[in-house]
């Protein structure tokens, strides 16, 4: 159960995270039409994913099992304000329908990334269970 502090941080870390995408899709918008930098910026969603989920959990200072719901409230809070965006302002990602397009591209391709991510992070480690006494090894 996330606490009311940390729904606040992940709120935050979530639109920190939307802006830094929409940034991002606006500096390298045309890179986003060439096959091999396109190809790029998708490959590069796998560390920055990485680095994300690292950074939310130290951010609201999540326990392994608060890690899924945590990253899921950023990310959900950053879709949603890429799904206004998108309807009523999608200028801010691009001036042309296609650069918008492969920006939002681009961008459910690094939500879903992050949140496999989380997913894959928050499983807790298998457990070691010592032999029972007594038995041999």
């Amino acid at each position: 159960m996330l606490r009311p502090s940390q729904i606040a941080i992940l709120t935050l870390v979530g639109l920190a995270f939307w802006a830094a995408a929409t940034v991002s899709i606006r500096w390298s918008a045309y890179g986003l039409l060439d096959p091999t930098r396109g190809a790029l910026m998708f490959a590069t969603a796998l560390p920055v994913g990485w680095l994300s989920v690292r950074a939310t959990r130290s951010a609201a200072r999540l326990a392994r099992e608060q890690l899924a719901a945590g990253v899921l409230l950023a990310g959900a809070v950053a879709m949603l304000v890429d799904g206004a965006a998108l309807r009523w302002a999608p200028q801010v990602y691009g001036d042309t329908e296609q650069l918008v397009r492969l920006g939002a591209a681009w961008l459910l391709w690094g939500y879903g990334v992050s949140l496999v991510l989380a997913l894959i992070m928050s499983r807790a480690p298998a457990a070691a269970t010592p032999p029972p006494a007594g038995s041999a090894p």
